[in-house]
């Protein structure tokens, strides 16, 4: 298991983004490293937790709960066969590219041992938007990425350090419960009847998240279990 490419995103203007100012840091590109990992705050007031990496919708993306997007290198290649075009580490905007791990099989509350010093938390998948669409330029890219269930996931920094592509990956803790990456995914996306199953997660899943699937349980009751 190993960080094949580190990817950090420069602020630049296009026309498909509603984020302030009308500019996105999503297309990131590899940088040789070392690259400094710190937990960048809470969402709002803290972007990404690379060092130079722009997050420039704080409404919706960075914060400490999306430190870091990783993005398995073999879910890209599968892109590249059914979009029949290369798509270079970064282009699904995420921070760490990886080999030999299953990211989306990572379990919520799962720890990640990146190189000798950073450690990271498996806190929850990547939700498709606008942005992601227009940078993709491709028609119905959302639904088609929504079908798919290769999301992605977001970490959270619980030691900060440095990393460097070819740095290896490991996998240090492994909670005792069924929400996975691609489950959570599921439950807030296509299957909304799975989502009081993502409580086992416990404080591994986000607050925002944790009162959704309250709320969907006062509505629904017990029998949406």
């Amino acid at each position: 298991m190993q960080l094949i490419s580190v990817n950090l995103g420069r602020a630049v203007p296009v026309d498909y983004t509603d984020s302030p100012g009308g500019v996105t840091g999503h297309g990131k590109r590899p940088v040789p490293g070392p690259v400094r990992v710190t937990a960048p705050g809470p969402k709002g007031t803290g972007g990404s937790g690379l060092a130079g990496d722009a997050v420039c919708d704080l409404r919706h993306h960075g914060g400490e709960h999306q430190a870091v997007y990783a993005y398995a290198r073999e879910d890209l290649d599968h892109w590249e066969r059914g979009l029949g075009r290369e798509l270079p580490a970064g282009t699904f905007g995420e921070n760490f590219t990886t080999t030999g791990v299953d990211v989306n099989g990572a379990l919520l509350g799962e720890r990640w041992r990146v190189g000798p010093e950073l450690l990271l938390e498996v806190a929850s998948g990547r939700i498709p938007c606008r942005t992601f669409a227009g940078q993709l330029d491709q028609r119905g890219w959302v639904k088609r990425f929504t079908q798919e269930q290769r999301p992605g996931a977001y970490l959270r920094v619980i030691e900060p350090g440095e990393v460097s592509p070819g740095d290896r990956i490991e996998v240090v803790h492994r909670p005792a419960h069924e929400v996975t990456v691609a489950f959570w995914f599921r439950a807030f996306t296509t299957e909304r009847q799975l989502l009081p199953r993502t409580l086992a997660a416990g404080a591994a899943m986000e607050p925002g998240r944790q009162e959704t699937v309250r709320l969907y349980m006062e509505k629904y009751g017990r029998a949406a279990v």
